[in-house]
């Protein structure tokens, strides 16, 4: 099969699904790299990971090209390596002359005035299956599900009390305790002796009870209070954070790009 430029953006792509690297001999190198998530519009869109494709000049050779061609097309090795380098010789006169060559499915490899080479790709290239069907977010659209922190300090508050509330509900009761046989003259020394000596009992172990209580009480609430504070610690931060980020976002554009691009992509941006 002749190759044309067609030929080498399907073989390019089908390589690059599997490999970081695939190289044009006698040109350069095509790179992919996994993006992390990013923020954009001013910090007010999150954008989900995304494989990028760009192009690096080297006289580096790793052969895919060549051994897929030989594969393909039944042909010895020999004969696929000088296809594929005759080939790119041929269109890196064209990139030179022309300064730009169409890969289809891919983007474009561009020359500046200084023929130094770099590629711009198309908005809907797909070289990352394992990111299908993930969007950007907006947090323009969720704005409304955002809490003031005095709301979520008062809920807080609430369950504090709530706890203690269930806590005293839940205080063992202290029955009383009525001797047999009634009381009075009647039932006889020991009947009158008794109801003196168990009151005595049962006060002591109430007030056992009333101290572990109170105790286990305040430790809860202890606990409660630290979390309560933690949680609005961290919301606060937060808030600081997303605010600071917005901020420079709108009096130092350049900064935030810096961050969130690298050189390579940066330059790109600048043609």
């Amino acid at each position: 099969m002749p190759m044309d430029v067609d030929l080498m953006s399907k073989m390019l792509k089908e390589l690059i699904l599997d490999n970081d690297k695939v190289a044009l001999p006698g040109l350069g190198t095509f790179v992919a790299e996994i993006v992390p998530s990013s923020f954009s519009d001013r910090g007010y869109t999150i954008n989900p990971p995304y494989r990028k494709l760009y192009f690096r000049e080297n006289s580096d050779d790793d052969g895919l090209l060549a051994k897929m061609y030989s594969a393909s097309n039944d042909v010895d090795g020999y004969v696929a390596d000088r296809v594929i380098k005759d080939f790119i010789s041929e269109m890196r006169e064209v990139l030179n002359k022309h300064k730009v060559v169409v890969f289809p499915g891919l983007g474009r490899l561009r020359a500046t005035k200084e023929n130094n080479y770099f590629f711009v790709p198309d908005e809907d290239m797909d070289i990352y299956p394992e990111g299908f069907g993930l969007e950007p977010v907006s947090l323009k659209t969720h704005q409304g599900n955002w809490r003031p922190v005095s709301e979520i300090f008062e809920d807080v508050e609430i369950s504090v009390k709530t706890a203690s509330a269930q806590e005293e509900s839940t205080e063992p009761a202290v029955a009383a305790v009525v001797p047999e046989g009634g009381c009075g003259p009647e039932t006889g020394t020991d009947s009158a002796t008794e109801p003196k000596s168990e009151p005595k009992s049962e006060s002591g172990t109430e007030t056992e009870t009333e101290t572990e209580t109170e105790t286990e009480k305040k430790r809860n609430n202890r606990w409660l209070k630290i979390t309560a504070v933690v949680l609005v610690v961290t919301v606060l931060l937060c808030i600081v954070f997303l605010g600071v980020f917005v901020l420079l976002a709108d009096i130092a554009p350049d900064f935030i790009d810096s961050i969130l691009y690298n050189e390579a992509e940066l330059e790109i941006l600048k043609y």
